[in-house]
């Protein structure tokens, strides 16, 4: 390591990476400086690079830091101190790799498809926190080769109720023959991965998730919800099926998330997942961890299962119910076989008036 008054060159998988302003403080209330998120990043590298590998990526940068009053770009306000950056930054060294993707609107990029822990460090000296990785290989941009399980707690219900849900998800998973890996959102949630094979398209795999979440609903309907709408969601734990959508990510593991307390997002084992909380883990403590336990997710790596059973879950559910698709996020061009995307109050307030 070469350092200098403004900036430290690290030597990481054989490349210089280059870290500037290393003493300035990114979670201050826990004495955290850009460095020390580097370092992170390093002594985790194994692990985030497993969950990133030669997957087109999404960075959240907070090149200022985590500070009380700071605000994420969106797509309404780009004012915010952070912001979310799809394309590679044209300042890129060559051995940044990337992946070309289209985006619901047809548009195109270039996104980061990291290869090397090296290409993790280099984004976190952009300020990058969170990885946000798409479902797919840069091979195959069109099938995803994971279903990411979102376990969303809504007001009024918090952690420990999106754990009491996800042993009935694994349950569920066992009886059409596939198996989950458990890990913290890093924030209130929890999130399912299951390694699939890449045979079907976006719409298949969101298809899928559809039908799964809606025989959960139906197992659990005091405890769980798939209602898109927020009016009608209640107190309970929300299966995101959206982030299955093209273009929709969820948090990587290991990925740093913007809190004061600087928590992380933690694979688990499924024994462990009633036991913890998601302050356990954070920038300071999950280097341990990782050291003292390793992976929690390595186990994705040797399976991909079959959607074929979720397929069919769908298809009973369609002939029997008369379910079909559900609404895409707004910003989506209108799809094939979508309900109206129209709020249920405001579609009642409607037809009150024309009537």
């Amino acid at each position: 390591m070469a350092s200098s008054k403004d900036a430290v060159v690290l030597t990481v998988d054989g490349h210089e990476v280059r870290v500037s302003n290393p003493e300035k403080p990114y979670f201050a209330e826990r004495g955290i400086r850009k460095i020390d998120v580097v370092e992170y990043f390093l002594a985790v590298g194994e692990g985030i690079l497993f969950a990133l590998r030669d997957r087109p990526t999404t960075l959240e940068r907070w090149p200022g830091g985590v500070f009380e009053g700071a605000r994420l770009s969106t797509r309404v306000d780009n004012t915010g101190d952070a912001f979310y950056q799809k394309r590679v930054p044209k300042n890129a060294p060559e051995w940044v790799p990337t992946a070309h993707i289209t985006f619901p609107s047809g548009r195109t990029a270039d996104e980061i498809a990291p290869d090397s822990v090296a290409v993790v460090a280099w984004c976190a000296n952009l300020g990058t926190l969170t990885f946000h990785p798409w479902p797919v290989d840069k091979t195959d941009v069109e099938s995803p080769n994971q279903i990411r399980i979102d376990l969303d707690p809504q007001p009024g219900t918090d952690f420990s109720d999106a754990v009491w849900v996800a042993p009935h998800v694994r349950e569920l998973l066992h009886e059409l023959g596939m198996e989950g890996w458990p890990k913290t959102s890093g924030g209130r949630g929890v999130h399912v991965y299951v390694p699939i094979q890449p045979r079907w398209t976006f719409t298949d795999v969101r298809r899928g998730v559809i039908a799964f979440g809606r025989e959960l609903e139906r197992r659990l309907p005091d405890r769980v919800t798939m209602s898109w709408w927020k009016e009608e969601r209640g107190e309970k734990i929300f299966i995101d099926y959206n982030q299955m959508a093209r273009d929709r990510t969820i948090a990587s593991a290991y990925s740093i998330r913007p809190k004061p307390h600087a928590p992380v997002s933690a694979p688990l084992d499924w024994d462990e997942l009633p036991d913890v909380h998601p302050t356990d883990f954070t920038v300071l403590t999950m280097p341990e961890r990782f050291r003292a336990v390793g992976d929690k997710h390595a186990g994705l790596a040797g399976h991909a299962f079959s959607i074929e059973p979720l397929l069919e879950l769908a298809e009973r559910q369609a002939a029997d119910q008369g379910l079909g698709d559900l609404p895409y996020p707004p910003d989506y061009p209108k799809m094939p076989g979508e309900p109206m995307r129209v709020q249920p109050s405001r579609a009642r307030h409607s037809a009150g008036a024309d009537g």
